[in-house]
């Protein structure tokens, strides 16, 4: 048995969503190698895939998502996301049994969406389809984040970091190039063969490029400038500071533009995540001049945050990020804003985004005070606070509370809510937490429907 490699991002439903600013390369880790028994494991997954996505609740649940993304009515909508897969194994369900490295990454993901929909789906959706991801380098923007770690447990997927400063004033900004994207055609139609061979007559293969981007240029930008000295510069450099973030989108939007003229992006209105939220469902995307053969910007979600920001005021959020992440987000069919910060007091600068459709509402944002400036404008995406699942006893009834008060706040305003438990760094080593939470919010979501 192995142990299987555990990682935030889903591979198999909602895969290969980069940040821009990282240099990566997928060419190592699909070195291909497929051994018969890896083979026949992989296919029995596959055909459990198969049989879970031919359900007809699929079908039912997409257009659901679809509903809340065109702000009609809809009942809330559920979902877990970041999950702790490092404690969530019953039973060995989620022991890796194939060989390779190449089909351990495909094993672990079948698995876990496997896991998800027996325990704890809410209203996830799976598709008996599975994607064969492009092989692609990108050359990263000219620095790479250097940092001390320490973990807190020798299997947690959560660490402290310490990032080393690199850029301190003007001079260092210079340091930013404009990344290159190279696509490593060949290579994507070996793997895409072999994802055929493997899964035919079972699942749909296809090849698809990269279904979005976890953009957010403040985010970025303080792994490489000390965060504190970036709080000052505010009042003290505000020049340098715009020539900084202005450096930082202009790469961004470098490599965009790569990424849609060699025909790299593909769509994300299906089962895929959207910035920190939900699925991306929507007859609003792609646009009605769509080609198939080439997806762009404008037939896809975007997203934008500027978690750093989250006690800086809205003055300020206008003049230092959200005027630099609209040139970004006017790209995109629709977007998506937020991540943790507290957004309640930034609704009306939010406003100006184009295209608009969902805010992100963390556990440390005003309720109330969201609600009420958002209404029925955009869909909330409601985050609990995961804290409640690594408490020394678990407490349903706390759980069950927190849902109730806050989808009580959302239906006195006529809001439409999407429901997302992420960024869960521990259930304490009790999976079935998890479970029961996915449980009472899907009867307190009924409740509110």
């Amino acid at each position: 048995m192995n142990k299987p490699e555990y990682n935030r991002e889903s591979f198999y439903q909602g895969a290969h969503i980069y940040k821009i600013s990282q240099i990566h390369t997928t060419q190592k880790e699909l070195d291909i190698v497929v051994t018969e028994k890896d083979q026949q494991i992989l296919r029995e997954l596959g055909e459990k895939i198969a049989g879970i996505g031919s359900l007809p609740i699929q079908q039912k649940r997409a257009q659901m998502w679809s509903q809340l993304n065109r702000l009609e009515d809809s009942k809330p909508m559920v979902w877990m996301d970041d999950i702790c897969w490092n404690e969530m194994d019953v039973d060995g369900e989620l022991q890796l049994q194939t060989s390779s490295r190449f089909c351990q990454r495909l094993e672990a993901e079948l698995r876990q969406t496997i896991y998800q929909w027996d325990h704890m789906p809410g209203d996830m959706v799976v598709e008996p389809v599975i994607y064969s991801p492009l092989v692609l380098t990108n050359t990263g923007i000219g620095i790479s984040v250097e940092e001390d770690t320490i973990k807190k447990e020798d299997d947690s997927l959560v660490a402290s970091h310490r990032y080393h400063v690199q850029i301190k004033d003007e001079d260092d900004i210079e340091k930013i190039r404009m990344p290159e994207i190279t696509h490593h055609e060949k290579k994507s139609e070996e793997n895409y063969q072999t994802y055929h061979d493997i899964f035919d007559g079972i699942l749909t293969v296809k090849k698809r490029g990269t279904p979005g981007f976890s953009y957010g240029p403040w985010d970025d930008i303080i792994h490489f400038a000390d965060f504190q000295q970036v709080l000052l510069d505010l009042v003290i450099r505000p020049d340098y500071l715009h020539k900084l973030v202005d450096r930082f989108v202009t790469a961004y939007l470098h490599c965009l533009d790569q990424y849609e003229t060699l025909n790299l992006l593909a769509l994300n209105n299906t089962n895929v995540r959207i910035g920190s939220g939900g699925y991306g469902y929507t007859n609003e995307l792609p646009q009605s001049d769509y080609n198939p053969n080439h997806t762009r910007t404008v037939d896809m979600w975007g997203n934008s945050k500027a978690q750093p920001f989250d006690g800086v005021s809205p003055e300020m959020h206008e003049q230092f990020a959200l005027k630099y992440e609209r040139r970004w987000l006017e790209r995109f069919g629709l977007t998506y804003y937020g991540c943790c910060e507290p957004l309640h007091g930034k609704i009306d600068i939010l406003r100006s985004i184009p295209n608009l459709r969902k805010i992100s509402i963390s556990p440390w944002a005003d309720i109330n005070e969201a609600a009420r400036q958002i209404s029925n404008d955009y869909v909330i995406s409601l985050k609990p606070n995961p804290a409640i699942l690594a408490t020394g006893k678990w407490n349903p009834g706390s759980a069950r509370d927190e849902l109730e008060s806050k989808l009580k706040v959302a239906k006195q305003y006529n809001c439409k809510v999407e429901i997302l438990m992420k960024d869960i760094s521990t259930v304490r080593h009790e999976p079935q937490r998890l479970w029961e939470w996915a449980e009472i919010a899907t009867e307190v979501a009924e409740k509110f429907a």
